[in-house]
């Protein structure tokens, strides 16, 4: 899906809930594989998009429940790009790890101090305390009507309608 360039968690999730869910449910694969780079965080150069680790977080729990309710709780997941190796990687793939084990973290959970002082040794960089970036994402679900002038929104649709017929669903929310 083309999202346009500074979109952010509220953004990047109600068009995720928009396209993923009801495709999943439609095609009902017998294992969900899903890659997770880190390419659409905010502190990442290449896809000029805003999320924060927290809207990826809640990318993952909603990936979670649709490998269950969708492919019997059959998921492979798989690491990808990410540019900011200190400050997103890690804790990004933490809460991924976790959240296939079953066991997501809190957000406010502290990163270990060995790490923080390897990390300090080693690139010269301060590693963050936490496993946030200390955001709460929320966003207005699709069902409840688009705005034609949203740049999401415009997104959202052109990719429903052109791959929701395809597999025999209505475009339209």
């Amino acid at each position: 899906m083309a999202l346009p360039a500074g979109c952010g968690d509220g953004g990047w999730l109600r068009a995720f809930h928009a396209v993923v869910p009801p495709l999943l449910r439609e095609f009902a694969p017998e294992i969900l594989v899903t890659q997770h780079g880190c390419d659409s965080h905010a502190l990442d150069p290449l896809a000029h998009l805003m999320l924060s680790l927290d809207g990826q977080r809640t990318a993952y729990a909603a990936l979670h429940e649709l490998a269950h309710e969708t492919a019997g709780g059959r998921w492979v997941v798989t690491g990808g790009g990410g540019y900011e190796l200190v400050q997103v990687v890690p804790r990004a793939w933490t809460h991924l790890i976790s959240e296939v084990a079953g066991r997501p973290l809190d957000p406010a959970t502290a990163t270990p101090p060995e790490w923080r002082r390897m990390t300090k040794e080693r690139t010269g960089q301060t590693a963050p305390l936490t496993l946030t970036d200390g955001r709460k994402p929320e966003f207005a679900d699709f069902s409840a009507g688009y705005d034609p002038a949203d740049p999401i929104d415009r997104a959202v649709m052109a990719t429903r309608k052109a791959v929701f017929p395809l597999h025999g669903l209505d475009p339209l929310p």
